[in-house]
This record gives C-alpha cells, structure tokens and sequence, in this order.
C-alpha cells in the first residue's frame, strides 16, 4: 500500500504549476520554460522539476542555457532544477511507485519552503509520477495544438454531429487527481486548470470555429479555463539550441536579431502570464508595464496634436500684444 507524505504545512508555500498533456507535441517544454523565464524576470524566486526522465527536453534547454552563457559571456535569468527519474530495480510496481512518490515529494518539499513558484514538466504519456504531479498542482496548464486531433486526448467527439460523446483519457485523469488533492487531509484549495490552445491560425478557418466551440462546450462540462497560448512561429523551435526564450531576446545581448515576429511572440507570453491570473503575477506584470509607460514618457516627450498647436497660433494672431507687436 502505497504511504503517503503530505507536503507540510510552513510559513511559506510555493504555487506549482505543472504542465501537461498525455499527447506529444503540443508545446509543453516549450511553454514550460517560458513561463519560467516571465516569472523570474518578475523577479519571483522559480524552482523547476522534470519528471519526463526520458526525454528531459527541459533539463536539455537549461543545459543548453548554460552553454549560451559561457559562450557568449552574458547573464540569462535561471533556476534551481532537478530531474526525477523513474524507479528501477524493483520488482514490484507498489515498491516502484513507493520509490517515485518519496522521491518527488522530498523535491517538492524542499523547494516549496524556499520558492515562490515551482514549474513541473511532465512526459507527454500516462505514468504514477505525472498522475502524482497533477495532484499537487495548484494550476495545471495544458497547451493542445489547435485541432481535433489534440482534441481527442480531451473528449471523444462524434464525427457526424461534431458533438461531445463523452470527457477522455486525460480529461478524466484530471478528475480522479482533483478528487484526490481533495481528499487529502487539510487542502482546501483547488486545481486551477487551464487549457491552452497553441498554434492557432490567424484566418478564420471553419475548422479553428468547430475546436473553440467544442473546447467551450467541454469547459463548463469538465471545468478549465481557455486561454490563447503561442502562433506556429518558427522562432520558438530556433530558440531551443540556444536555450533561449522570446523574453530573453530584448533583455540580453544574444546575438540573435530580433524581428517583429519575436516582438509578437513575446506579448503572446505576457498575455499567458496574465491568464494564470495570480494575483502576485498580475500586480507584478502591471508594475512593469506602468514602468515602461513611464519610461518612454520621459524618453519621448508627447508633442501636441496637430489642432492644439493651430489653435494657439490662431490666438496668438489675434491677441493685442501680437497685432502690436505686428
């Protein structure tokens, strides 16, 4: 029987945020790290944690993070990170699932008191460890490539009608770990969950209106939240050898161009940041645009409209000291 470890109550508890999705390729290591990034450069303290042992795309941006720094002596904002791998060597699955559950809390434990936000990456399959993730998280953010292929990893949909027949594999995962975090002794708390619709299409297509109506349907059914998460941008997939983020590009000297598109991109994040709707995120997010407004105020000073600069030399002529002075 498997020996629970509750994360102890302290003074200070850090947010987790886990990302996920059972289905590959939608962009989770990719909005991992750049909600990493937004978040120390608001100057939160992040800690980070990998329970996608297989892959570890995560551990290989920040190790290509690493390599950027050295290579072209600048600072790139970064955080304490670990990489908890699966149980091996046991023989059976409750000692194995033992091992991983002690492991992942121990990490969980150790940063919680020490951060204010700890990011989770999880592999892009069902396993014990990111069912136990799930069940930690304050908010879950899923990002899903915008059609109904990613779809299906969500709700099974009748091809005919286009209506939702009923919630699938990872919709119902996240049931069962909202009833499990709720029936842990002393939470009160919720999982906030967010369904982040990635690589969406600037045209109005037929089939981007038949996801987000079916994605509305599915939200009040199953309870999250939409939000609109990254373009197909090309640039993001470039960034990855640099261990770099769109947040990185105007803030450090890189070496790398910046464009419109990256400029685009980046608000795309801003925005994804003020969706986690965290209400230290948000005032922090607000501080830092009334700061730039400021700043670019004292910069360019605003000229007076057009009509204002008529209208005072129309008084000006018309004023006695001006005719006498005529």
């Amino acid at each position: 029987m498997l020996k629970i470890v509750a994360n102890k109550d302290s003074q200070k508890q850090a947010h987790v945020i886990v990302v996920g999705n059972e289905k590959g390729g939608s962009g989770k290591t990719t909005t991992t790290m750049h909600i990493i990034t937004g978040l120390v450069k608001l100057g939160f303290d992040v800690g980070s944690i990998d329970i996608d042992a297989r892959q570890q795309t995560l551990t290989r941006y920040f190790e290509n993070r690493l390599h950027t720094t050295e290579k072209e002596h600048i600072t790139l904002p970064t955080t304490e990170h670990y990489v908890i791998y699966k149980a091996t060597g046991k023989k059976l699955i409750a000692e194995a699932e033992q091992d991983e559950h002690d492991r992942y809390m121990e990490r969980l434990a150790f940063l919680s008191t020490r951060k204010d936000f700890i990011v989770v990456d999880t592999p892009g399959s069902d396993s014990f460890l990111s069912r136990l993730a799930h069940s930690h998280a304050d908010t879950v953010i899923t990002p899903i490539n915008d059609s109904f292929v990613d779809f299906d990893v969500l709700a099974k949909v009748n091809g005919d009608t286009g209506e939702i027949v009923r919630p699938s594999v990872y919709a119902e995962m996240m049931w069962n770990q909202r009833m499990v975090r709720a029936q842990r002794a002393g939470n009160n708390k919720g999982i906030d969950w967010i369904v982040m619709r990635n690589r969406l299409s600037h045209l109005d297509a037929k089939n981007k209106r038949k996801v987000e109506e079916a994605l509305d349907k599915l939200s009040k059914r199953v309870g999250f939240r939409i939000a609109t998460g990254f373009s197909e941008r090309v640039i993001y997939r470039e960034l990855f050898l640099k261990g770099l983020t769109l947040l990185d590009l105007l803030d450090s000297e890189t070496g790398v161009n910046v464009t419109i598109s990256h400029i685009a991109a980046r608000a795309e994040i801003r925005d994804l940041l003020y969706n986690l709707r965290i209400d230290s995120v948000t005032e922090r997010l607000n501080e830092k645009s009334a700061e730039k407004k400021s700043s670019e105020a004292i910069a360019e000073p605003q000229a007076e409209p057009q009509q204002q600069i008529e209208q005072t030399a129309q008084n000006e002529e018309n004023s006695p000291v001006y005719k006498a002075v005529g």
